[in-house]
């Protein structure tokens, strides 16, 4: 910008010196006004073109979000037979319970590490894939390790509350929060956090150990219900009340 400017000026000082050698008088008879914008051109100016994004590559390189591609071969990899058969998932099902799956940030390798719960044994399975050969290049499990809880799983829960007589709470919570009766789940958009067990929670000593969830309820017009005194057991596959 600097550059233009001294150019700008630089034809301001030869102007001037035309205009001392000619006359005014001169330059301004001979002077014709810039022509108008044609609007043809304006017409012709460029337009944004279709910002749709194209197909997903099938794989990504380095730091790269996971593709679609990946998830699903590192999925299909971290599933292998020894670990299908011998554990079960959040319904007693053979396999575990997947839970999430993100990229691994260590090392130079483009790898993921996929997780999953075994009901059987009570621990959290981490299954390290090398994306490239598609194969598992490490296995780790933990007890009294929590993930955020799957979509089944929240389901799950909810079937547990509703076929336990403590659900009789939670419709006496939406009685008072909305004025109506619960005729069923279908009723309700439900969300959860794990919930571990503090020293004084008799009822729920298990939930650490076990995998535990506290439904976060509302009605389909988003009214919230109170059900945080709540707590369903997914391992034990029992319901109890905090308080």
């Amino acid at each position: 910008m600097q550059r233009r400017r001294r150019w700008a000026w630089g034809l301001g000082i030869a102007t001037a010196s035309a205009l001392t050698a000619f006359g005014v008088a001169s330059w301004q008879a001979n002077a014709a006004p810039n022509p108008a914008p044609s609007t043809a051109a304006a017409a012709d100016a460029p337009r944004v073109s279709d910002p749709q994004p194209g197909p997903e590559a099938a794989a990504g390189t380095g730091a790269d979000p996971l593709t679609t591609d990946e998830v699903g071969k590192a999925r299909a990899a971290a599933l292998t037979p020894e670990l299908a058969r011998k554990s079960t998932d959040v319904t007693g099902a053979a396999g575990p319970e997947y839970l999430s799956i993100e990229l691994a940030e260590e090392g130079d390798a483009r790898t993921a590490d996929v997780y999953f719960y075994d009901y059987k044994t009570d621990k959290l399975v981490k299954q390290v894939v090398d994306l490239r050969t598609g194969k598992v290049a490490g296995s780790y499990s933990a007890a009294g390790m929590q993930l955020p809880a799957s979509d089944r799983e929240v389901q799950t829960a909810l079937d547990l509350l509703m076929a336990d007589p403590l659900a009789a709470e939670l419709k006496s919570a939406y009685q008072q929060a909305t004025g109506k009766t619960l005729a069923g789940k279908d009723g309700l958009t439900v969300t959860a956090h794990v919930f571990k067990a503090r020293p004084a929670d008799a009822a729920t000593k298990q939930c650490g150990k076990h995998r535990c969830l506290q439904l976060v309820v509302q009605s389909k017009d988003g009214t919230f219900i109170d059900a945080n005194d709540l707590v369903i057991d997914l391992s034990g596959r029992t319901v109890a009340r905090l308080k």
